[in-house]
């Protein structure tokens, strides 16, 4: 049990993503909501025995929690002050939307009339409506009275998420640890962007995750609380509109996520609420990034002195490379179907098939040998395993922050997402082409164009540095051995024959597979 107050020097692997960033805001004195961190270990624990492990550690959440009572001036499930606080998943990995998450925990009737003189009855019927909503969802049961059974059993479901069938599948897709790295839990203070016409909550990135543009990027929902943005449920706001609302809460948002991107030497994403007009950093992580993004953020980077060439060159895997050289629509051939929808671009890319809006027929066609596009109204976490049978993604809802958005960038998906309601009904049964570069759906299969390496500036600066690291060196052409296979396997027998020049279909590819061997090795 750790109290996440910034002095704490626990590795990421013990507090998690979620906790060893809110412990480095803390660090650095920046407003963040105080929280503690039930670590990964107690989570393999809890695995292995449930409810002993929760009697075991008890005591100490008790006594973390009247840590947090006296950090905030507040008391746990009563008032005058009430303090409600989330409950959330925190994976050494990012897995985002896969593991679940309870907000408002704490609220019984005394705690909402409690609320009613904080914010009136509206804030507090709301609150109220979001935490059972979402008690009964992930808990499955019917929500006590007493708020700390609702924590109890809170915790509970939290780590038993780490086995659900959409965080099975994740890790099973990207092969993380066999399933064996456990889950941290992070208990923290609640904020509210739905307290009034001051309040809201939000996204922000550093730099735009989707093209790798130098800039601000992100999304705003008035009067929200975070899960409305990342469910895609809602539609949302750019960014721009915080700074037009509140310009002095988007300068000190903006200012945080440099200092959060220079220190970490990484894009940021900021999950953020803002409380009656105050600023309030609830998590920052490393951004998931388009392939695109992630090769021109990595050369942005080491431009700016932030990184080496040696580790430019780690931030960008052979499967950033093959996406990125993916084909492409040629205009003449975009411009000469019909539009479909138009939406947000998520993730790039060009993908054709028979749109289908339910997970289960989408699974029984992909099964079947068809190439399938999923289009839903917006996408759950028990979506997944129909993500990852589809050639691309197209939602009603949800904009670049939300559950589609971010789960496709990480599955590498083609997407476009907020096409606008009706666009299921309007789509379902057809064959359709998914541009994630345009933000469109047309109609029929249309035909891409591939590009290369020498049509990319940004590759072939990358395949310049590439040559003077890599322990191999790779050709296009030539009279040398042919390694048209870029696995781990492939690369790391090549190395160990001690070949020293290899032929490829995509040279760099190879050379950034053997940085990254060389350098797992070296750790």
């Amino acid at each position: 049990m750790v109290a996440l107050d910034g002095g704490t020097r626990h590795p990421r692997e013990l507090l998690g993503n979620k906790g060893h960033g809110i412990d480095a805001m803390r660090r650095q004195g920046l407003p963040v909501p105080p929280a503690f961190c039930l670590t990964t270990e107690v989570g393999l624990d809890y695995l292995a025995q449930p409810a002993a492990t929760i009697d075991a550690i008890w005591d100490d959440v008790l006594d973390r929690m009247r840590w947090l009572e006296a950090e905030t001036s507040r008391t746990f499930g009563r008032g005058p002050r009430p303090l409600l606080v989330s409950v959330r998943s925190g994976a050494t990995h990012s897995m985002p939307g896969m593991m679940d998450t309870i907000l408002d925990v704490g609220m019984n009737d005394a705690v909402e009339r409690a609320l009613i003189s904080e914010g009136g009855p509206g804030f507090a019927r709301d609150t109220r409506r979001r935490f059972t909503t979402m008690y009964e969802r992930v808990v499955g049961q019917p929500v006590p009275a007493d708020p700390y059974a609702q924590l109890r059993a809170g915790i509970a479901a939290v780590f038993a998420s780490w086995d659900s069938p959409r965080a099975l599948a994740y890790r099973a897709h990207y092969g993380l640890d066999g399933g064996g790295g456990g889950t941290a839990v992070v208990v923290q203070a609640m904020v509210f962007g739905n307290r009034g016409p001051n309040s809201g909550a939000g996204v922000f990135f550093s730099r735009n995750p989707v093209t790798g543009a130098a800039e601000p990027f992100g999304e705003w929902l008035p009067g929200g609380q975070g899960d409305d943005v990342v469910s895609g449920l809602i539609d949302v706001a750019p960014i721009s509109a915080l700074r037009d609302e509140q310009p002095a809460v988007y300068d000190e948002l903006t200012d945080a996520a440099r200092g959060l991107e220079r220190l970490a030497s990484d894009i940021q994403e900021i999950e953020f609420t803002v409380d009656d007009g105050k600023l309030w950093l609830l998590q920052t992580r490393a951004a998931e990034l388009s392939a695109q993004a992630a090769v021109r953020l990595a050369l942005q980077l080491r431009g700016e002195g932030l990184i080496d060439d040696a580790e430019a060159l780690r931030r960008v895997t052979p499967a950033h490379v093959a996406a990125l050289l993916q084909p492409a629509l040629q205009p003449e051939t975009r411009l000469a179907a019909p539009l479909l929808a138009k939406g947000l671009p998520a993730c790039p890319g060009v993908a054709s098939g028979t749109a289908y809006t339910d997970v289960d027929e989408a699974l029984g066609a992909a099964d079947r040998g068809e190439r399938v596009v999923l289009v839903r109204d917006h996408t759950r976490p028990e979506d997944v395993l129909g993500m990852l049978a589809a050639q691309g993604i197209v939602t009603e809802v949800g904009g670049a922050a939300s559950h589609a958005a971010v789960v496709s960038r990480e599955l590498g998906r083609v997407a476009v997402v907020g096409c606008g309601r009706g666009a299921a009904a309007a789509l379902a049964g057809r064959q359709i082409t998914v541009d994630g570069y345009e933000g469109e759906v047309r109609e029929g299969t249309l035909s891409p164009s591939a590009w290369s390496e020498s049509d990319t500036p940004e590759l072939r600066e990358l395949a310049g540095i590439a040559r003077r690291i890599s322990p191999l060196r790779a050709h296009a052409t030539g009279e040398h051995p042919r390694l048209d296979d870029t696995s781990d396997a492939a690369v790391r027998a090549a190395l160990e024959a001690g070949r020293h020049d290899v032929v490829s279909a995509n040279p760099l590819t190879v050379m950034l597979a053997a940085i990254r061997l060389t350098a797992e090795v070296a750790e």
